[in-house]
């Protein structure tokens, strides 16, 4: 693990908050966002350096103010550029887009696309920027196939080839970091939904990720600091950051989606709704033609902390647009005990089981999400939701031990 002085420092100096925010309670000066310790420091980990960050509508203070906004007010810091991922930089794309190159009219500062560039042409974009240091500052969700958590790797390795340093500002993971999850990609299925063999639920901050990225997967390791929150538990949920919650993208409108979503995207590569269009997507999951037997089969499975409710919705875009459809609607209970693997595979299994209309997307998506062919091929055979389960138990037990050594808090 490679950290500079300025990332020792950075992560070593007591902040209260930023020098402009009202008074923090006790509470929020225990809990601190990277943000949080980099303004409070004076933004002495950037060193006088022009600045580009990497960042979206989850870039906020306590006080939801954008950090773009507070460090473009403030003349200890030389911001010069904006990076905006899918979504964008203030989030007004759907899914599978960006906002593309403009002017930002409330600070003036150049935005750049970064959304599926790459290599030698992100470093390019960098490089024209005239930063000397990158910061990253996005919220994540905690599953590998969340896109920001591959602009992560894909800033971080562009950075390098432009001879850039790389800054992160920690955010908590919302649904906890206590043990990563699920299978584990097999290179030969990398896309922008998995870029490197990390498993389905992470488990980690995007500042642990930058270090197993740093340490493991670039080819060339970048100059990489990074500032770390204070108080932050891997045994807790977002709630309990006291942070306001910002989408990061337009279907995850709050910390439950998130809590499911690690297993519920898997619909993504089905013809069934994966609850996009409704008011609780990755919550609600249907399609036409399914009633109330999903429900009472998966019911019957006693997963833990779950229950299932029989479910009618009309989705107002994305599949089954405008028509009502069944379903189920995923009630946790226990957020400690859920699994939401677990539970993503076992409401596959149990739709395939009880709806003949069942069918994975043509272009065989789900062995993009998943990471193999080894789910969908053992659904297909029949398997059950533990069989499925075992079948990457040693790859996933391979990769904790990875994990381990990066991790940044108990």
């Amino acid at each position: 693990m490679r950290l500079s002085r300025r990332a020792l420092l950075a992560a070593t100096t007591a902040a209260t908050a930023l020098s402009s925010a009202p008074p923090a309670s006790a509470t929020q000066r225990r809990r601190q966002t990277g943000f949080e310790r980099l303004a409070g420091d004076g933004y002495t980990a950037l060193n006088g350096d022009r600045v580009g960050i990497v960042t979206n509508p989850t870039g906020i203070t306590r006080d939801v103010r954008h950090i773009v906004d507070v460090m473009h007010n403030d003349n200890r810091v030389n911001l010069v550029a904006v990076f905006g991922p899918e979504h964008g930089f203030r989030g007004t794309a759907q899914a599978g887009g960006s906002e593309g190159r403009y002017d930002d009219p409330a600070t003036g500062l150049p935005v750049y696309d970064t959304y599926l560039k790459s290599g030698r042409p992100l470093a390019d974009i960098f490089t024209a920027s005239g930063v000397d240091t990158i910061v990253f500052d996005i919220q994540d969700v905690g599953a590998r196939f969340y896109t920001y958590i591959w602009t992560l790797y894909d800033c971080m390795e562009a950075a390098q080839l432009a001879g850039k340093r790389f800054v992160v500002l920690d955010r908590p993971n919302p649904v906890t970091g206590r043990e990563a999850q699920g299978p584990v990609l097999h290179k030969e299925f990398a896309t922008f939904v998995g870029r490197q063999p990390i498993s389905q639920a992470h488990g980690m901050t995007v500042a642990e990720l930058a270090h197993l990225f740093n340490g493991e997967f670039l080819k060339a390791p970048v100059e990489l600091d990074t500032v770390r929150m204070t108080g932050w538990k891997r045994s807790e949920f977002y709630d309990a950051s006291g942070l306001p919650w910002v989408p990061p993208s337009p279907n995850m409108p709050t910390p439950d989606t998130a809590l499911v979503y690690s297993g519920t995207c898997l619909f993504e590569g089905t013809n069934l709704s994966e609850g996009r269009g409704t008011t609780r997507p990755f919550e609600l999951l249907g399609a036409e033609g399914i009633d109330g037997r999903w429900a009472a089969e998966v019911n019957q499975l006693g997963l833990p902390g779950v229950h299932f409710r029989e479910a009618y919705f009309a989705p107002v875009f994305s599949k089954f647009q405008g028509k009502t459809i069944g379903g189920v609607q995923i009630h946790v209970h226990d957020r400690a005990a859920y699994d939401p693997v677990r539970t993503g595979i076992a409401l596959l299994v149990t739709a395939k089981k009880v709806w003949s209309g069942f069918a994975w997307r043509s272009d065989n998506w789900i062995d993009k999400l998943t990471g193999s062919t080894r789910v969908r091929t053992a659904i297909d055979a029949g398997a059950g939701t533990d069989e499925v389960v075992a079948g990457w138990q040693q790859e996933l037990a391979a990769f904790r031990k990875v994990r381990k050594e990066y991790l940044l808090y108990r």
